[in-house]
Parts: C-alpha cells; sequence; structure tokens
C-alpha cells in the first residue's frame, strides 16, 4: 500500500491548484472565487500544503497569518478539504498539525478557524486537537447556516483581551 504524502503546494504548479479548487468547491458549502485563492497562495504560499496518494490530490488544507488588533498574531485556518472516500484515515488531522506546527514558528500566539455548527466530525476533529469553541456566528454562512468560531490558544497572549494588551506602536516608545 503507498502512503499519503504531504507537501506545500508547488508555486506555478496549475495541475495542483485546479485539483484544490474542484476539492474545495465540492466538499465546502462556501463557493470561492479564483481571488480568494491567489490571495491565500500569493501571500502565504507556505501555508497551503497538499496530502497526494499515487499522485492524486486527496486532502488540502489553506490557511493565513496576520497581526490581530495589532497585539497579538493570529493564525487562521481557512479552508480544509479531504475527498469523501479518503476520510477517516487522518488525513485532516496531519494536514491541521503541518499547518499548526508552521504557524507556531512563525509566531502565532493563537490559530483560529470558523465552521458550520452541523459538521459534527470538524468540530470534533478540531475540539480533539485544543481548539475551544469562542462564539456561535448566527446565519454565517451563504446557506444560512451558523457557524462556531474556534480558537486553539498557543501563547499566554492569546488568553488576554485584546484592550488589555499594548498595541505594537506603544511598546516602540
Amino acid at each position: 500500500m503507498t502512503e499519503v504524502t504531504y507537501h506545500t503546494l508547488e508555486a506555478g504548479n496549475d495541475e495542483e491548484l485546479h485539483a484544490l479548487k474542484t476539492m474545495i468547491s465540492d466538499d465546502l458549502s462556501e463557493p470561492y472565487s479564483i481571488y480568494v485563492y491567489h490571495f491565500f497562495l500569493s501571500q502565504w504560499p507556505e501555508l497551503c500544503n497538499i496530502a497526494k496518494l499515487n499522485g492524486e490530490t486527496i486532502g488540502v488544507i489553506i490557511c493565513k497569518i496576520e497581526p490581530h488588533r495589532d497585539v497579538r498574531s493570529r493564525g487562521y485556518i481557512g479552508m480544509l478539504a479531504v475527498k469523501k472516500e479518503h476520510r477517516g484515515h487522518g488525513i485532516a488531522k496531519k494536514l491541521v498539525r503541518i499547518s499548526i506546527e508552521k504557524m507556531i514558528k512563525a509566531g502565532c500566539d493563537e490559530i483560529m478557524l470558523e465552521t458550520e455548527v452541523v459538521n459534527k466530525p470538524a468540530i470534533a476533529l478540531y475540539e480533539h486537537m485544543g481548539f475551544i469553541r469562542s462564539k456561535r456566528l448566527y446565519r454565517y454562512y451563504l446557506n444560512q447556516h451558523d457557524a462556531f468560531r474556534l480558537i486553539l490558544p498557543i501563547t499566554s497572549k492569546s488568553t488576554v483581551r485584546s484592550v488589555y494588551l499594548q498595541h505594537s506602536d506603544q511598546l516602540a516608545t
């Protein structure tokens, strides 16, 4: 049996990009335009990871890192998809772990995502990995489903309300 391989999306690899877009379109409830992909992939290409089996793309995760209110660094899991026939084999968990490790190395204080409240397998996956429900977002998705915002605290900064943390410009003075 061939093992699943994991790697960062290769810049300019149109075949992988097409496979990634097709998988996300098939599996996620939100439609994403080519601009959304380019937004993530042009700024954070190292945070787009692919799972392959026998040369076929079977899983993908797309993430980013940005400052949050100028007081902490927040990683964000924007999209995660695994082909239906390959679910239940730890592929999504491995993709999330790879991304978490990269975001921690990059200095993230916390990692956040949203998922539909009806997506019990995703909620179980993320909560098993230490994510905590922080908010329910009513009618968040185009299909009118609610979402849970989940946060994985990494540093002590993630446990302090933003208003109580000094802004980076105040630290310079």
